[in-house]
């Protein structure tokens, strides 16, 4: 690990501090930053799922990592060239506006689509089934599960190992069965589901803190 990756994991500690229930993670969090990272160098995405409250954590971290969490994400000056030449007075706004994202599509939207294969196939199916069409070798998918045990993450992840992509599984206590299908298991001490969710914000946080700080934040 380099110089600046020991840098941004203060923010783990610092994390760790505010929330020292979650220090047993801590190694866990490491290679979940460490995997991200990689995918993300190497011009992958992140695909997200997870039922009810961890649905919404799935669209919380998309909306995240696809603009600015807490660092200015300004669009490439070449970038910002090609916009005020394609209109010179919208594309000057543009280009003072976008900002840069790291790629994630959260599972638990396209309410056609979904709802089209719950209807027509079955619903355990149904993250799998987004996760095959949108999925390509190297990316990551994330699963969260309070559980580990829900059967449409579940599903998700085996075709994610199918498609040769990492996954890194969210959960509570134990990690459940959701655990033997990941290549990073985040299982925070927790077993009732309100009091796991309130754990899963400040990691999932954390990794986009992380992530942005090594894509946009200043050299060291």
């Amino acid at each position: 690990m380099n110089d600046r990756d020991q840098k941004i994991l203060t923010h783990l500690d610092e994390m760790i501090g505010r929330y020292p229930a979650i220090a047993g993670c801590r190694q866990a969090i490491e290679k979940a930053y460490l995997v991200l990272k990689d995918a993300y160098e190497n011009g992958h995405k992140l695909l997200v799922a997870g039922n009810g409250g961890s649905a919404a954590d799935s669209e919380h971290i998309a909306g995240e990592m696809m603009k600015r969490f807490r660092l200015a994400r300004p669009v490439p000056e070449e970038f910002a060239k090609r916009l005020v030449k394609a209109d010179p007075k919208r594309g000057a706004k543009l280009a003072e506006n976008l900002e840069q994202g790291l790629l994630a599509i959260p599972l638990v939207t396209h309410e056609a689509l979904t709802t089209a294969y719950i209807n027509d196939v079955d619903g355990v199916g149904v993250f799998a089934q987004q996760l095959y069409g949108y999925g390509e070798t190297g990316d990551v998918f994330l699963g969260i599960s309070t559980s580990g045990n829900s059967e449409n993450v579940i599903h998700a992840a085996v075709c994610a190992r199918a498609l040769d992509m990492k996954v890194i599984a969210l959960t509570g206590e134990g990690g459940g069965k959701l655990a033997s299908y990941a290549d990073v298991t985040i299982a925070v001490p927790e077993k009732e589901t309100y009091l796991i969710q309130e754990l899963h914000l400040p990691i999932y946080h954390c990794l986009c803190l992380m992530l942005e700080e090594h894509f946009f934040g200043s050299e060291i």
